[in-house]
């Protein structure tokens, strides 16, 4: 079977085994800041229809960040009051089975 064949089969069988095309986060600018600074990261399928929440977490404590902008390719967020360290993003999905995902992203929170 030839790999262009595939890969197309393993994105729907992706999509359809979620029920929804799944949301994705790949690169975060800038990756540090303060208090009320505002990131942006760039993704898929991060719109309203698939991403209902944003978080900021170290594997113990989420915190929820105020989006100020968001797309299907991009969301903008201020960073909340947190505690300073390198934090990994976490969504909150929409649909009718709801799922936190922690995404490949991270962002340092400074004081």
């Amino acid at each position: 079977m030839k790999l262009s064949f595939v890969v197309p089969l393993l994105v729907a069988a992706g999509i359809s085994a979620y029920g929804q095309a799944m949301p994705r986060m790949s690169t975060v600018e800038p990756t540090s800041g303060k208090k009320g600074d505002v990131v942006a990261v760039i993704g898929e399928n991060l719109d309203k229809d698939n991403v209902a929440k944003v978080y900021l977490t170290d594997g113990k404590n989420d915190t929820p960040v105020e989006v100020t902008e968001q797309t299907a390719t991009s969301i903008k967020f201020k960073i909340p009051t947190a505690k300073a360290g390198r934090l990994a993003l976490m969504i909150l999905t929409t649909g009718k089975e709801p799922r936190y995902i922690e995404q490949p992203v991270k962002v340092t929170i400074e004081e």
